[in-house]
């Protein structure tokens, strides 16, 4: 336990995909209930269930996964902003082509190409956010 304490980045990470777990299960709510349910388009379903889960996602990382670095309401506008740049561009072009490429051009099933999309993306926004995101502010 004492290596955790002193080493939060392995709780940090397995908090990171917890949040990752139920955003997916968001995003692809959302995806289904836009294409099936609505009869929108796949790239537009696609795009509106990624910000779904990007503005899901981050509440929840600014309350349970990075909670030790406290902010005002100023910087965390800048958290999501810089989170929109960071995670949300990775996600939103990552899941984008990689549906267009899974799915279109391989003919894998549109949920289990987003699903394969999400997970793709999620290591390089672990990093995004533990390093751009939500980085600790630099000493005085």
């Amino acid at each position: 336990m004492k290596v955790l304490q002193e080493n939060p980045l392995p709780v940090r990470a397995v908090r990171f995909y917890a949040v990752g777990g139920l955003g997916i299960a968001v995003q692809l709510a959302v995806v289904w209930l836009l294409r099936d349910g609505a009869g929108i388009n796949l790239s537009l379903a696609t795009a509106l269930a990624v910000e779904t889960a990007l503005l899901h996602n981050f509440a929840w990382h600014e309350c349970w996964t990075w909670k030790d670095r406290q902010a005002s309401w100023s910087e965390r506008l800048g958290r999501l902003l810089r989170f929109h740049a960071s995670n949300g561009l990775i996600s939103l072009a990552g899941n984008l082509i990689l549906m267009k490429v899974l799915h279109d051009g391989l003919g894998v099933h549109y949920l289990i190409a987003n699903a394969t999309s999400i997970v793709i993306c999620s290591v390089v926004n672990y990093f995004a956010s533990e390093y751009f995101v939500f980085r600790q502010p630099a000493a005085d």
